[in-house]
């Protein structure tokens, strides 16, 4: 076959990217830290933060009462507040100093205080107010005490409507108590808890965190190892941009195809979470997002110089891209700065879409937008990786080319000095 046909090339080229990609591999393998972060992180931290929030929900809030009124309906009030599964009255304090210096000590995470005047307030029918004073630093204690707190008022208030709107059924109590009556049906998150709310958003960014970490260290050992510290090392298996961007785009896709089915049917599976992914609807989800996020780590690879050096570009974002997807603070309330910002990363199209697929039941078509975006972002990076390899092999042959010469004319000069 001569080698300058067109199917020689052609063969020649396949053949130097499985070359490239053995070559990737067993790099991955032998690198303790691409090992770590490409391999153990997607398989360990989905299990560690999936079993801290497996609860869901907070249970049985330490709350502090101070009660200075000592009349019946303060004491109803405590009783039907403690009687909720979500906080106990572990604390009676007799003032509201006292009740502080146990949240100092964080004895309690809450205070409900009951001034001196809450039943002569009542008995006059004028108004009456109950403080709740709660931990901040917690949300979901927070959400517990503030909630049952604002339940048992509620229940109250409608034992005083019924005693004062003089109806002779209990059908006009019914109507006097709650002329408005409503059902409230969680349609999605049905738990109503933390971890089916945020676990699927944090699944996601770990498939694109961990591959931008292993990519970029990968990038790092191959300039470290390289004599010129180029990222693409002088030999006639890189003699070409296509093979060397398939090459090893190919090692991260298969290993993270594997990884991206386990974070998405078997985690959610083993810890009871909420999960309407369909195998149809997941794989074709997860093509776009694994590629995209594939090119996208090639193409900051160049950025690297040293292994430390990813560490710096892809930790701090991961709490940042989680907060511009929406998935924890309204899409709605972003600046369009960061919205636009936002784009840039597979991650914020990729969890978006991910949420509804898992917590909604959606289908590919669903999803439509993000579906397109991923795509969008796949072929953008493949181009800008191309782009990006083509000028780190000229670069690295420009060097090796002046090494070359270098070493010629000192081997001149020695021939020289010899000769005398």
């Amino acid at each position: 076959m001569k080698k300058s046909s067109l199917l020689y090339k052609i063969i020649n080229g396949i053949w130097d990217m499985c070359y490239i990609w053995k070559t990737e591999m067993r790099n991955v393998f032998h690198d303790e830290g691409v090992l770590i972060f490409c391999i153990l992180v997607p398989l360990g931290y989905p299990l560690l933060y999936s079993w801290i929030y497996n609860n869901e929900v907070v249970r049985e809030v330490d709350t502090a009462i101070v009660d200075l009124s000592h009349s019946h309906t303060a004491r109803e009030f405590i009783r039907d507040y403690d009687a909720s599964p979500d906080v106990k009255a572990t604390y009676y304090c007799n003032s509201l100093d006292e009740a502080k210096q146990l949240v100092q000590r964080q004895a309690v995470h809450g205070i409900v205080y009951i001034p001196a005047d809450f039943d002569t307030k009542l008995n006059r029918g004028e108004q009456a107010h109950v403080g709740v004073y709660c931990d901040m630093s917690l949300m979901l204690t927070y959400k517990a005490i503030f909630q049952t707190a604002q339940g048992v008022a509620s229940q109250i208030n409608s034992g005083i409507q019924i005693s004062k709107g003089g109806g002779f059924t209990d059908r006009d109590d019914e109507i006097t108590a709650h002329p408005l009556e409503f059902d409230e049906v969680p349609i999605f998150n049905t738990t109503g808890g933390y971890g089916n709310a945020i676990l699927p958003g944090v699944l996601v960014l770990i498939l694109q965190q961990t591959m931008l970490l292993g990519i970029g260290m990968a990038a790092g050992t191959s300039r470290e190892l390289n004599r010129n510290r180029e990222l693409i090392p002088v030999s006639k298996h890189y003699g070409g941009i296509f093979r060397i961007v398939f090459g090893k785009s190919m090692v991260y896709f298969m290993v993270y195809a594997v990884m991206g089915m386990y974070l998405t049917l078997v985690v959610p599976k083993l810890f009871g979470f909420v999960s309407m992914v369909t195998w149809t609807t997941i794989l074709g989800f997860l093509l776009p997002y694994i590629l995209s996020c594939v090119f996208f780590g090639l193409m900051l690879s160049c950025l690297v110089r040293y292994r430390e050096n990813v560490m710096l570009l892809v930790v701090f974002t991961s709490v940042p891209l989680l907060f511009m997807t929406g998935i924890s603070w309204p899409q709605s309330n972003i600046p369009a700065f960061w919205q636009g910002f936002a784009w840039v990363f597979p991650s914020t199209f990729g969890i978006r879409g991910f949420l509804r697929i898992s917590s909604m039941g959606a289908s590919l078509a669903d999803i439509l937008p993000e579906f397109r975006a991923l795509w969008i972002q796949t072929g953008v990076y493949f181009l800008a990786t191309c782009l990006v390899f083509r000028q780190q092999l000229r670069s690295a042959r420009l060097k090796a080319n002046l090494t070359a010469e270098v070493a010629e004319e000192e081997d001149e000069a020695e021939e020289i000095v010899e000769n005398g």
